[in-house]
């Protein structure tokens, strides 16, 4: 990211482990507080903050403040794009199962 207008790239935000865990927790919540988000890992509350922040920056994650403390949850629009770019490739896949049937049912009829 160079610029403070550009979004982090969702392929980018989303290639770390770490973070896809982040994804699947705050799915499973409606909204969670960072303490709690926390306990989750292995890791300091700082680094947990620096993962969301690529979220955050990627768009994948909306916090907001609740006294002193942060909450997050889950925004899945910009996971459409990666929905997308699967969707282009399950062509291929479906392609060679229907092959791969087709395969197993000459050997069953031989």
């Amino acid at each position: 990211m160079s610029g403070n207008n550009e979004k982090r790239d969702v392929f980018d935000a989303i290639a770390d482990p770490t973070r896809r865990r982040l994804i699947r927790l705050l799915a499973e919540a409606e909204e969670i507080p960072l303490y709690e988000l926390t306990t989750q890992f292995e890791m300091g509350r700082t680094a947990v903050s620096k993962h969301l922040n690529i979220l955050k920056e990627a768009g994948l994650v909306l916090d907001r403040k609740v006294g002193r403390e942060t909450r997050f949850k889950l925004n899945t629009t910009p996971l459409k794009e990666i929905q997308d770019w699967v969707a282009f490739y399950s062509r291929f896949w479906s392609a060679n199962m229907l092959h791969l049937k087709q395969l197993l049912e000459e050997e069953e009829e031989a």
